[in-house]
């Protein structure tokens, strides 16, 4: 293989195959993969801004029988710190995300034993009922994929994920963020969350959303365990699940690569495995991922785990998208991510970072900061 010819094929848009692109990962220098990745930023975002969001992740239930490795926020049913989060908390949050400007909900949670498709249809009518103009971008494969096996249809029939899909949808669900894809390779995810649903599992049920046309996003969870050849191999089947989408679905949104956070983890406490992802490994990816995903359009720096810097310099490598100010994030923060921002303080970053700064929805519709805004008070 040569330098020479794979970047033609990149800046022609071309798809890579899973060894090209770990050529390229090994042998092209960090300089060149940033201004091709930079490049193909500008032809498919020509506008030149950086989007960024306010939201609040907010959490269903810490009851989880998933047992990942990396996670430090679940808890076992009948722990003593369990928690299912009810309607009055809920309201709560929704009036303070307002408050801060916020249109919009993470809902995510844990595989709770006994919480099926009832009971978050039922959650999502009900803060819709009150709160008809928030989003709600909630759940994930694995908990679709959890939903399905543990739930029934009216008359005791097993569901699939079309229904379970379908009746998420019509009950208020806005978009399905994509959480828990990890690796999505099967022998990684035996190891770090066996409990969770299989690689093909993901992307069958992102598949079947995309053919509901609900809006998602994909990630990647990588410094872990993985190969490299495996986080290419990763990029190559969400880009061939985008590629089967129906021409007039959204599909896949965007691609949030983020590092593994190893703080207290029983992935660094029994196998000794810690988070070794250096910032220039970090931007080398940002950029493979805009050259490998020539179908998504949006590629976000994941401020949350590497920090101001690095993430500001991933958007002059392929990145044109700083994620949210995440008013309130419980699980990746559990495991050791410091990082905060302010609605003031990312646009600061974004326009350090010598771009213009312009606020969003979930499907990248652009939004007017709201007059009556008003700034979180962080508590480091």
């Amino acid at each position: 293989m040569q330098l020479a010819h794979l970047y033609k094929k990149a800046s022609d848009f071309e798809p890579l195959t899973v060894e090209e692109g770990v050529f390229l990962y090994h042998q092209a220098p960090l300089a060149d993969l940033m201004y091709i990745a930079d490049e193909l930023r500008k032809k498919q975002v020509p506008h030149g801004k950086v989007t960024w969001q306010i939201d609040r992740n907010v959490n269903t239930t810490n009851v989880c029988i998933a047992n990942c490795k990396f996670c430090n926020f679940y808890r076992i049913p009948g722990h003593a710190e369990a928690y299912i989060t009810e309607m009055p908390v809920y309201r709560q949050k929704i009036e303070e995300t307002l408050k801060y400007g916020g249109d919009q909900l993470l809902l995510q949670g844990g595989h709770h034993p006994e919480l099926g498709l009832d009971f978050y249809t039922n959650t999502f009518r009900q803060i819709k009922a009150e709160f008809p103009d928030i989003r709600l971008h909630a759940l994930g494969p694995p908990e679709v994929a959890h939903i399905t096996k543990i739930s029934k249809g009216p008359n005791g029939e097993k569901l699939t994920h079309h229904d379970v899909l379908l009746a998420l949808k019509e009950a208020g669900m806005d978009s399905l963020p994509g959480a828990g894809a990890e690796i999505l390779v099967d022998r990684v995810r035996r190891l770090i969350s066996k409990g969770k649903c299989g690689a093909q599992e993901w992307l069958d049920i992102m598949h079947e959303a995309h053919k509901l046309h609900i809006t998602t996003s994909a990630t990647m969870m990588f410094g872990h365990v993985e190969t490299i050849e495996e986080r290419f191999e990763h990029l190559v089947k969400i880009r061939e699940v985008q590629s089967r989408k129906p021409a007039d679905a959204k599909g896949f949104l965007a691609f949030i690569p983020w590092t593994f956070q190893d703080v207290d983890t029983l992935l660094a406490k029994i196998r000794g495995v810690h988070n070794l992802t250096t910032p220039d490994e970090y931007i080398r990816m940002i950029s493979l991922s805009r050259i490998m995903l020539p179908n998504i359009k949006n590629i976000q720096a994941s401020w949350l785990t590497v920090g101001k810097q690095t993430a500001s310099l991933c958007l002059h490598a392929g990145a044109n998208d700083f994620g949210s100010i995440m008013i309130e994030e419980n699980v990746v923060s559990a495991a050791g991510a410091p990082h905060r921002f302010t609605y003031k303080t990312i646009q600061e970053a974004i326009r350090e970072a010598g771009f213009e700064p312009q606020l969003r929805n979930q499907q990248y519709e652009w939004r007017q900061i709201p007059a009556a805004i008003e700034e979180q008070v962080i508590d480091y």
